[in-house]
């Protein structure tokens, strides 16, 4: 019997952590992840390409929405006129940015792992939005003054 109550409890706090209220993490950004920023050079050429993938990363999505994310950073890296590391990205998060990876990087980071592919709720996008809001500064007040 104490058997079975054991893996009632376990079944149920499994149970809890995939049903249970997703939260959304605040958006934060490691830049290029394990992948230089920029060139010896210029240190941070391509950081604001890797700080917009994170930005994609963090809401998570669909499968579609990671493979115009992903096409958008090498789009944005060859923009700064470095093609060739574009494709080494490409690559990388490719590979590395799968939501099946429990990494701080991975695809959907800002919600609890796992979080798989698949369309955000409107309560999720509400919470994006909510998140978005809340890093801005307060602008609302400087119009209505």
């Amino acid at each position: 019997m104490r058997v079975a109550r054991f893996f009632l409890a376990c079944f149920s706090l499994v149970l809890v952590s995939f049903c249970g209220a997703r939260e959304l993490q605040a958006f934060s950004s490691d830049g290029c992840s394990a992948f230089p920023d920029g060139t010896f050079e210029q240190k941070e050429l391509w950081l604001h390409c890797c700080t917009q993938h994170d930005f994609a990363y963090w809401q998570g999505g669909t499968y579609q929405q990671r493979k115009q994310a992903d096409k958008s950073l090498q789009l944005c890296v060859e923009q700064v006129g470095r093609k060739d590391v574009a494709i080494m990205m490409l690559a990388g998060v490719r590979v590395g940015g799968s939501p099946f990876w429990p990494t701080k990087f991975r695809w959907g980071y800002g919600w609890r792992y796992p979080r798989f592919y698949g369309k955000l709720s409107a309560e999720e996008l509400k919470k994006i939005q909510m998140a978005i809001d809340s890093a801005r500064p307060d602008t609302k007040k400087a119009v209505s003054d």
